[in-house]
């Protein structure tokens, strides 16, 4: 809500302060005196240093090279009493206990409360681990350096806040997002790493295979975006989010932000906003896309180049989003809302019998290292037994205007994303995945009936099997709120 000094009031305070009563242009500045609108925006760069463990693999791999630097990329918004912080970061994912600690690093440097921070990974696999999953660990220096670097972020965007002007829009881009999991012949899957021969669906079955029989699930083919400019006009940052895994396509121990950091520097092309002090900052999101991928399993695939495919889809995307630019119509003030809840989950655990199998493989296994499918799983077993029976996690909605915005700390399978856009309040409305933590993956309560890996216990997914329920529901009540909620302090 913009705050104006009425005619009134003002010729009153003036009356009383034994001024002179002023009519025309200053009498009307003064009706105008209002809330201002601003926003920053930075980037900071996290890139590995060589030898490093890569994020996203079944086996440990190393940093040899790093083709594209990483980023931890912030847009601070400021309607004059609220102020929120996205921060995305290249990474594959990140543990909540990072995001926390940099909350309070950026807090404590510039009074943004945590609740209205959304920190979230990209989903790159091409970037150093910063939580342990299958057998790949994280450094603990990076760690360190990776929290400090996040916090710098958002104290570099608040630092580079102006008046500003916002807008929003979306387009469409359906003929790059697959849904990875498909249902096949019978007797073509084979059974599951537990040695249970029920599987449904398979994950990334062979291309073009006669076996295959339809996708599982549906896409998103929705690219939205929030964009801000200067009061001049001149562009100032850019957040996308669209619903695809990544793309991957790299060079044997490259780190890379994948096509998020081709996205980044494409949409600062179009729009002209290379030579800015400060430089303008794109940032591309990963909507819900814990069941998509990039590939056509349809057809068979075609030879392509390292980094070929992640710049020609990036550049796709970009292109979709600059066309829907030319209409944003960008306003000079929109209020700002947050809200943020923490649930507690169960989570899935083996049974003392399947807890047993498990010890037996890794008994046989020729290790250290666990080479096959139900090694590695019977690994994942042993460990995710010694979790508690449950665990905290955060979910979180933000208002931008009348734009809505989730954040869910998981790998959010597609549908749920497209049930929280048509039911929320707040149209339009969008998911930011990994965001605040990393819980694994969220696969629906139906799609957890069907099997494939999403839905194989492990830290990669350990969630009770009706948590998409309860996240949905969670997220749609505080959507109700961001909706109804009007400026705070911030």
């Amino acid at each position: 809500m913009t705050t104006r000094i009425s005619r009134r009031l003002w010729l009153i305070l003036a009356v009383a302060c034994g001024l002179t009563v002023l009519c025309g242009p200053m009498a009307r500045a003064a009706e105008e005196v209002a809330v201002e609108f601003k926003a920053g925006a930075a980037t900071s760069n996290i890139s590995p240093w060589m030898g490093l463990s890569i994020a996203g693999h079944m086996n440990d791999r190393v940093v040899r090279h790093v083709h594209d630097e990483l980023h931890a990329r912030c847009l601070v918004l400021d309607d004059g009493q609220t102020r929120l912080a996205f921060v995305l970061v290249d990474s594959c994912m990140v543990p909540r206990e990072i995001f926390d600690a940099a909350k309070r690093m950026a807090e404590e440097a510039t009074g943004i409360p945590a609740a209205h921070m959304l920190m979230a990974a990209t989903h790159t696999h091409e970037g150093p681990c910063s939580t342990p999953v299958f057998q790949t660990d994280p450094n603990p220096d990076y760690q360190r350096f990776l929290t400090v670097r996040i916090a710098d972020a958002v104290q570099r965007a608040v630092n580079n806040l102006v008046p500003a002007r916002i807008g929003w829009g979306s387009g469409q881009v359906p003929d790059e997002v697959f849904n990875r999991r498909w249902k096949m012949k019978p007797g073509t899957i084979g059974p599951d790493p537990f040695g249970n021969d029920d599987e449904l669906v398979k994950m990334n079955p062979p291309r073009a295979s006669a076996d295959l029989i339809e996708p599982a699930g549906p896409t998103d083919p929705q690219v939205s975006f929030l964009a801000v400019e200067t009061k001049a006009g001149e562009p100032l940052a850019l957040l996308a989010n669209y619903s695809l895994h990544y793309i991957g396509g790299e060079e044997a121990g490259h780190a890379s932000a994948d096509y998020f950091g081709v996205f980044a520097e494409r949409i600062q092309e179009l729009l002209g906003a290379g030579q800015q002090a400060p430089p303008f900052v794109g940032i591309m999101s990963n909507g819900t896309s814990g069941n998509i991928n990039n590939i056509n399993f349809r057809v068979e695939g075609d030879p392509r180049e390292p980094y070929e495919q992640m710049r020609r889809v990036a550049n796709k995307v970009a292109g979709e989003v600059f066309r829907a630019y030319q209409d944003v119509r960008f306003q000079d003030w929109v209020s700002l809302a947050a809200a943020q809840e923490e649930i507690v989950l169960g989570v899935r655990k083996p049974d003392e019998a399947e807890l047993v199998r498990a010890k037996d493989i890794i008994a046989k296994a020729e290790g250290p290292e666990m080479k096959s499918m139900p090694e590695i799983y019977a690994r994942e077993s042993v460990l995710i037994a010694e979790y508690p029976d449950t665990v905290p996690l955060i979910v979180q909605t933000v208002r931008v205007g009348d734009v809505g915005i989730a954040a869910i700390p998981c790998e959010v399978f597609v549908e749920i994303g497209l049930l929280l856009k048509e039911k929320s309040p707040i149209k339009p409305a969008f998911t930011i995945e990994l965001a605040n933590g990393y819980n694994g993956y969220l696969p629906t309560t139906e799609q957890h009936a069907l099997g494939g890996y999403e839905t194989w216990r492990a830290r990669s997914s350990y969630l009770e099997v009706e948590a998409d329920r309860m996240i949905a529901e969670t997220v749609l009540r505080l959507f109700d709120k961001v909706a109804n909620q009007t400026a705070q302090g911030g």
